[in-house]
């Protein structure tokens, strides 16, 4: 579904709710952004979405959004799409499963446990996605541009 940028209008109410206001006049209620390919394309396909799932809106990528609107949609999916990005990995208590990983993320420094070597998935290319024990999702962008002693603790896992 496509619309053209003129059909709707986005906007947050008292609450803090976003409401797209469609073409027709009708008010939907509690909308949210969702991105197609969060991690291997994150800047195309944006979908808003209604409370039961239905979608309202596609844009085909973040160029397409009107500017108005793109800084309600980019405060809304900062809010839902927390994934820190590990930067170093600076100490791991063993290279057994479970282990104590010390890491940098770009949201500061943090220990997670590593369940498993199965909790260590390759998205694409050289993306990875960590899961620790407590559910909480990190990622690595590119593992070959981490440094010497991060690709060498990873290593012993992969």
């Amino acid at each position: 579904m496509s619309l053209v940028q003129k059909t709707h209008v986005l906007e947050r109410d008292s609450l803090g709710r976003l409401i797209l206001i469609d073409a027709s006049g009708t008010r939907h209620i509690g909308v949210y952004p969702v991105r197609a390919f969060p991690i291997t394309a994150p800047g195309s396909g944006i979908s808003i979405m209604d409370l039961s799932g239905k979608e309202l809106c596609w844009f085909d990528s973040v160029s397409a959004v009107p500017e108005a609107e793109l800084g309600l949609i980019e405060e809304e999916m900062a809010a839902r799409e927390f994934m820190p990005v590990i930067e170093r990995i600076t100490q791991v208590s063993t290279f057994a499963t479970p282990s104590i990983w010390d890491i940098e993320t770009d949201r500061g420094p943090t220990r997670i446990r590593l369940k498993a070597e199965e909790d260590i998935r390759r998205i694409a290319g050289n993306i990875l996605l960590i899961a620790d024990s407590n559910g909480l999702q990190f990622l690595i962008k590119d593992a070959t541009q981490l440094d010497k002693v991060s690709k060498k603790l990873l290593d012993r896992f992969r």
